[in-house]
């Protein structure tokens, strides 16, 4: 059974302004008053506003959600009882651009002094899928084989439509947001693992960076774990959400090493098509056209979201049939066709309760069950 991992961040509001709170530190100390949370759960982000979690080496989907679940009702309830609200947004839906509180950690600080402005209103919070790889140089071939799946991944994930009390256009604006950054988006297609590590050296060399923590590729080669980690989602509004992508991105993976391993040949679109395929993705989400990965003779084709989604249930289907999460995910992806994206249901409490609306929304779901 192939291992994986989910990482998600969160953000503390006020629950009556709906104004980011710089809390993090009091939120985290109440909640290690308690047994629901364990020592290496809960970590600091960039601001004080911001926390970050992280589930243990799972095997399971039912695994995933039961630590996701835990650690979002531990840490609500934490931020409850010293006067706050924790929510999972992909933006900030309320802002009043004043400079962010830098967590008070060196690496932190040293972002900050590198990005400057950009680091104070990095008020966005995304989802981290990690998934077992058997080792770097066959990491860099399935980095390769998911790249054309990105876009429709994002506009499945999609859960930030809101930033600053007004609706961007967007499905999910932290997408836009995080395109600021020197080293993010779509990694280009490597050779294989030499090219991926000199041309990461390459960019440590020009000080556009601090480390290799700073390669914001929507998928990249974990520098911490032996895993594959895709980035590209927006942290999801409720947790079997979450559940559903993780459930994804575990069956693509495993597709794409079996690809490899039976040299089949994949897509490899042009970055500049597929960034501009991860920003239709964003500005629409489900809701009309994407691209799809490629068509015939290597040309980028228009295809309806709902088709593409289902292209890729077909594509990884064979994969969660033998994982047993088939039902699990099939069943998710049908709520969300139904239902929407974290960005549609946030547009909808938008335009029948304002922003109180959609500080309501995202309180309620951030804990649903």
């Amino acid at each position: 059974m192939t291992t994986l991992g989910v990482e998600e961040e969160y953000l503390l509001v006020d629950p009556v302004s709906g104004l980011p709170v710089p809390e993090a530190e009091r939120v985290r100390a109440e909640a290690r008053l308690r047994p629901g949370l364990d020592v290496g759960d809960v970590q600091p982000e960039l601001l004080k506003a911001q926390l970050e979690v992280a589930t243990p080496v799972c095997s399971s989907l039912d695994e995933i959600g039961g630590h996701l679940y835990r650690m979002r009702h531990e840490l609500s309830a934490a931020a409850e009882r010293i006067g706050c609200r924790m929510v999972a947004c992909g933006t900030a839906p309320v802002s009043d651009g004043s400079m962010m509180e830098i967590a008070e950690h060196p690496r932190y600080l040293a972002i900050r002094a590198n990005a400057r402005r950009l680091a104070d209103v990095q008020l966005i919070h995304g989802m981290h899928v990690h998934v077992a790889v058997p080792d770097r140089e066959t990491g860099v071939q399935i980095v390769n084989r998911i790249r054309p799946w990105l876009p429709v991944l994002v506009a499945m994930g999609a859960n930030s439509p809101i930033w600053q009390g007004r609706d961007t256009g967007f499905a999910s604006w932290r997408t836009i947001h995080y395109a600021r950054w020197p080293v993010e988006g779509q990694p280009p297609v490597f050779t294989d693992l030499e090219e991926y590590e000199r041309r990461i050296d390459a960019l440590l060399a020009v000080g556009v960076m601090l480390d290799r923590g700073q390669v914001y590729w929507q998928v990249r080669l974990s520098e911490r774990f032996p895993t594959i980690e895709i980035r590209c989602p927006d942290v999801q509004l409720r947790a079997d959400d979450a559940v559903m992508i993780a459930g994804l991105i575990r069956a693509l993976v495993v597709t794409a090493l079996r690809g490899h391993d039976d040299k089949t040949p994949y897509a490899a679109p042009d970055q500049e098509l597929l960034r501009a395929a991860c920003w239709l993705a964003a500005r629409d989400g489900l809701d009309g056209d994407l691209f799809g990965p490629v068509g015939p003779g290597g040309a980028a084709r228009r295809i309806k979201a709902g088709d593409l989604v289902c292209e890729l249930l077909e594509h990884v289907t064979p994969v969660l049939d033998e994982l047993g999460d088939t039902a699990q995910v099939f069943g998710l992806v049908d709520r969300l066709i139904l239902q929407g994206t974290g960005a549609d249901r946030q547009r909808e409490a938008f335009v029948a309760g304002g922003l109180p609306g959609v500080m309501d929304l995202l309180i309620s779901d951030t804990i649903a069950t």
